[in-house]
């Protein structure tokens, strides 16, 4: 049976302080009797802290980005080794807001995947279309040449360590949301592609996640759709109090 996520991406917001505030927020309010994994994605600066934070919890922290590689003169960036030696053991990478503010590919998506499951770490693979390309009716095109290129090359045996996130790039922070049918729609399809390449096994256990704008009022119908594993939430997770219902609603 695939695991139900609900994953907070925090984006470039909290410091050191605040992060520590939602942090003791989220461990009050969080449900203890949903059978869920819950993850919080902090900045880079936060990540330590927050491992340490959570460690007696029921909350995984991730990172919401890294390099391909091992190590070298790449100023600014973070491995796969240095979040590991932190107690980071998933990360989140291909995120909308990489690929078309940072130009990452789906062959650096790629690159950064093989490193991260290299290190043993959990890959929230992100991955979604454009407004034209819903508009031009290519978007299961897209969704297709984005998971072929950046994931169809790992192994089956890395499965166990992938978290699909499907991102409707026209419904991030942009107020609108992909309607429940049209959220299991596109996660139905995702599931069979899977299955052409790999089989049912792997597209049956693997867990796809909804990133487009999901809320407290929105969440349970989202969720409650057979081939919805839970949400990468964006700016609902920085409220402790929706991202609480959020989690709850799953």
């Amino acid at each position: 049976m695939r695991q139900k996520i609900v994953a907070g991406n925090w984006k470039m917001n909290k410091n050191a302080e605040e992060t520590e505030d939602l942090l003791n927020e989220l461990i009050d309010k969080l449900p203890a009797d949903v059978e869920a994994q819950f993850v919080v994605a902090p900045t880079f600066v936060n990540l330590a802290s927050a491992v340490q934070h959570l460690e007696f919890t029921n909350i995984a922290v991730a990172a919401q980005n890294m390099h391909q590689a091992e190590n070298g003169a790449f100023t600014g960036e973070i491995s796969a080794d240095m979040l590991k030696s932190i107690g980071v053991e998933t990360v989140i990478l291909g995120h909308s807001e990489r690929r078309s503010y940072f130009g990452e590919t789906d062959d650096i998506i790629a690159k950064k995947t093989d490193a991260a499951l290299k290190h043993d770490m959990t890959v929230i693979f992100c991955f979604g279309e454009e407004l034209q390309d819903r508009k031009d009716n290519n978007h299961f095109n897209v969704v297709e040449t984005q998971l072929r290129d950046g994931l169809f090359h790992i192994e089956d045996k890395n499965w166990e360590r992938i978290i699909l996130a499907y991102e409707p790039v026209w419904a991030i922070g942009t107020g609108e949301t992909a309607s429940p049918d049209q959220a299991q729609e596109m996660h139905a399809f995702i599931r069979e592609t899977v299955e052409k390449k790999f089989g049912s096994e792997i597209a049956e256990n693997v867990s796809i996640l909804y990133g487009g704008s999901v809320k407290p009022d929105n969440a349970k119908e989202i969720f409650s759709k057979p081939d919805v594993d839970g949400g990468l939430i964006g700016g609902a997770a920085l409220k402790a109090d929706d991202f609480a219902a959020i989690a709850s609603a799953i």
